[in-house]
């Protein structure tokens, strides 16, 4: 059984515990400017130190803060140009210092950068809606799926759930979520597009379902992808929701496949989010 975690009496965990992959999630430009912050401010915490000491850095100016800071630098980054250096117990104890919190401040962000670049994330672009219409004269909600990379994802799975809030014969509310059973829910090479239909018979979750009774139990559509990134072998995920609001009722996923004079077929993305109204049958 996990224990609570001590900093929160409510067992809740604490931001401060997700620290690294708060950081690993970020954008580079928030993790490049979070890494230079703290360094700036590390090196201005040494600098003060050494301050303290009085002129305890060798050809460096009376009570200078920038050759302090300067001093600072040098040392964690261990470039030792040879102008400035500690002249006295309490600045080689600070340069002590400050070269280990250096070694392991290089170790971590090595780490932290090696993990972010290493990491593989899909770029697997969902419609933006998904829409209610008939496919071989059953009712079915279809949506579909791009690879968006230039590479393609084997063994490739997708699920598809319903979620909506229910009320329990004891008249408590719960949200739940129901299996949506999908014609083809596996596909070994994703590598362009892939339109996921599920019937809407009478073992289905949304049989006899209305658009306004969907939006007033907050139904919501969830949608799982997990494959093998053929490149680098890795497993990869992706997720979308459908709100009731954007499942269109009554329309179909215009066509995005045509023929080219050669033969070969091309898939027009430019309509890949464009809907028609169904033809009445």
């Amino acid at each position: 059984m996990a224990k609570p975690n001590p900093a929160r009496p409510d067992g809740a965990p604490s931001a401060l515990g997700d620290t690294y992959f708060l950081l690993v999630d970020s954008s580079w430009p928030r993790l490049l400017g979070i890494i230079t912050g703290l360094f700036l401010i590390v090196n201005a915490l040494f600098a003060l130190g050494y301050l303290a000491g009085g002129d305890d850095i060798e050809n460096a100016r009376h009570a200078s803060f920038t050759d302090a800071f300067f001093f600072s630098v040098q040392t964690m980054g261990t470039v030792g140009y040879g102008r400035l250096a500690p002249d006295t117990a309490w600045s080689n104890v600070l340069v002590t210092m400050e070269v280990i919190t250096g070694v392991l401040g290089l170790a971590m962000v090595t780490g932290l950068v090696f993990a972010k670049f290493s990491r593989v994330t899909a770029r697997v672009v969902f419609s933006r809606v998904a829409v209610v219409t008939r496919h071989d004269g059953v009712p079915s909600l279809m949506f579909r799926m791009a690879n968006a990379r230039g590479n393609q994802i084997v063994e490739a799975q997708v699920r598809a759930f319903l979620a909506r809030d229910e009320t329990t014969a004891e008249g408590e509310t719960m949200r739940r979520f129901h299996d949506l059973y999908l014609v083809r829910d596996r596909n070994p090479l994703f590598a362009l597009t892939w339109t996921a239909i599920h019937p809407i018979t009478t073992t289905s979750p949304l049989f006899g379902a209305k658009p306004e009774e969907l939006a007033a139990v907050g139904a919501q559509v969830v949608v799982s992808l997990v494959g093998t990134d053929e490149t680098v072998s890795q497993t990869i995920h992706a997720r979308h929701t459908y709100a009731a609001a954007e499942i269109i009722w009554g329309a179909r996923l215009r066509d995005i496949l045509r023929q080219l004079p050669d033969g070969r077929r091309q898939v027009d993305y430019a309509r890949f989010h464009d809907t028609e109204p169904a033809a009445e049958r």
